[in-house]
This record gives structure tokens, C-alpha cells and sequence, in this order.
């Protein structure tokens, strides 16, 4: 019984979540041969995408709308879960601004309990983002097959 529990736990953890978005984008990129060939092509959530406003802070991200932009998003998120993110935007200065600060231990307990809130609240946010991922990375597989007329 406690060997069930524990398979059931591991199926549901970030690092096997991490390793199915990996495997789904590795698939994708292993059966997308000629990437050109998703461009202009509409994505069929191509709505939903759109409402999401871009953020400054992904620059280099390729607006949605075709495959193709979703191609090149999809990679650039499996090398910044395998490589990590560069941080030339100053993060660094900001925490050891923040390191050298004083806190109370009332303010220091205070800050844990929030800390471990917000683990949780992004732990959740993460494993939601990458599973719409896994499901983006295969379905865009599974489109690139249907236009160049691989159907299984």
C-alpha cells in the first residue's frame, strides 16, 4: 500500500512533470523536421492565446498565433528548464540588497508562513503551466503530422 501512495506522489511531482513537458518537446522536436513549414499556420487555440496580453519581461518570445511561434516558445522553455534562465536584469543586486536587511523575529516568522504559502501557491501554478505545456507541445506534434499527411 505505502509503495502505491508513493508512485502516486512521484507521478504528481515537479520533477516528473518537468520530465514529461521535456519528452513532449524532445517528441515534437525529434518529429517537426522542417519547422518553416508551421508558419502561418493557425493554431486552434490561436483566441486563447491572444487574450494574454506580452509582458516585457519575454522579449525574445515570438508573438502567438502560428505554430511556428509556438515551436520556438516551446524550445526556448525546454532550454530554460535545462540550462535556467540568465539573470542580466539586475535580480542579483536586489537580493543581496535584500539579504543585508534586518528582520524582527516576528517579521522573520511572519515572512516563512508566507514564503511557504507562496511555495505552494507557485508549486500549483507550475505544475498547471507545465501540463497546458505537455498538451501544447503534443498537439502541435500531432498537428505537424496531419499537415505534412502522417496520420497514424
Amino acid at each position: 500500500m505505502m509503495q502505491l501512495c508513493d508512485s502516486y506522489n512521484q507521478k504528481n511531482s515537479l520533477f516528473n512533470a518537468m520530465n514529461r513537458f521535456i519528452g513532449a518537446v524532445n517528441n515534437m522536436d525529434q518529429t517537426v523536421m522542417v519547422p518553416s513549414l508551421l508558419r502561418d499556420v493557425p493554431q486552434d487555440d490561436a483566441v486563447e492565446v491572444k487574450e494574454v496580453p506580452p509582458t516585457s519581461t519575454a522579449p525574445c518570445f515570438p508573438q502567438p498565433g502560428d505554430m511556428y511561434s509556438s515551436y520556438v516558445l516551446l524550445k526556448s522553455i525546454r532550454n530554460d528548464i535545462e540550462w535556467g534562465v540568465l539573470q542580466g536584469d539586475g535580480r542579483e543586486k536586489e537580493r543581496e540588497k535584500a539579504g543585508m536587511m534586518e528582520v524582527s523575529r516576528a517579521d522573520a516568522q511572519e515572512v516563512d508562513d508566507d514564503l511557504e504559502k507562496l511555495f505552494h501557491f507557485h508549486l500549483n501554478g507550475l505544475h498547471a503551466v507545465l501540463s497546458k505545456l505537455t498538451c501544447k507541445a503534443n498537439t502541435l506534434t500531432n498537428r505537424y503530422k496531419e499537415e505534412i499527411g502522417c496520420r497514424n
